[in-house]
């Protein structure tokens, strides 16, 4: 059913989906970028679902809890997390893909519309340690697309790593280019290779 309903958006907008068949796994983390406009979240969600991915998402058991938006939030994938208590969510998402047969993590990278620095990391140590792929999931407005355009597993090297991701997304073109930074981490001799295990 989500097949057909973002199938249906995208054909509606005048926008198309682009993944590999190769891409499709049943567990993966996956990132998407850039991030720059309320309409990133529709057009992510029709792109993945056209595909036939059914990403999940972490979002405040606040919003779960309310009675009609709730059960809608949970429909397009939400998962709840309470924020009061003090939960290692990386860890917590390590254990959730282990657990699952299919589970496919959407993990916010940006967390604004605005422009950052650098982005967030915890994408990155929940890849390393669940030792799943990392899918690279982008809306390019420029070519009306919604895609994932690559899978990695990371090195530990994050520093490596990072320069992969970077230079992927360097080329896709967001709705507002201004309030996206190409230049998605901090350059210095704080990250090494991180052991695996």
């Amino acid at each position: 059913m989500k097949e057909k309903i973002g199938k249906w958006i995208l054909k509606l907008l005048g926008w198309k989906h682009q993944v590999p068949e190769v891409f499709k796994v049943k567990r993966a983390v996956m990132i998407g970028a850039p991030h720059t406009s309320n309409w990133d979240i529709l057009y992510s969600l029709a792109g993945m679902w056209a595909a036939g991915y059914r990403p999940k998402f972490f979002i405040k058991k606040e919003w779960i809890d309310k009675p009609l938006i709730g059960s809608i939030i949970k429909w397009l994938g939400g998962i709840p997390v309470d924020r009061s208590k003090r939960n290692n969510l990386v860890q917590h998402s390590v254990d959730m893909l282990r657990k699952a047969d299919e589970l496919v993590l959407l993990v916010p990278v940006e967390g604004t519309r605005k422009r950052v620095d650098a982005w967030k990391k915890g994408f990155y140590y929940i890849a390393l340690e669940s030792e799943l792929p990392l899918l690279l999931a982008y809306l390019d407005y420029k070519k009306k697309e919604a895609g994932v355009g690559r899978m990695i597993y990371l090195s530990g090297d994050f520093e490596k790593d990072m320069l992969e991701i970077e230079n992927f997304y360097k080329n896709i073109t967001a709705k507002h280019p201004e309030n996206f930074n190409p230049h998605i981490f901090h350059r210095s001799n704080e990250h090494k290779t991180i052991p695996k295990g």
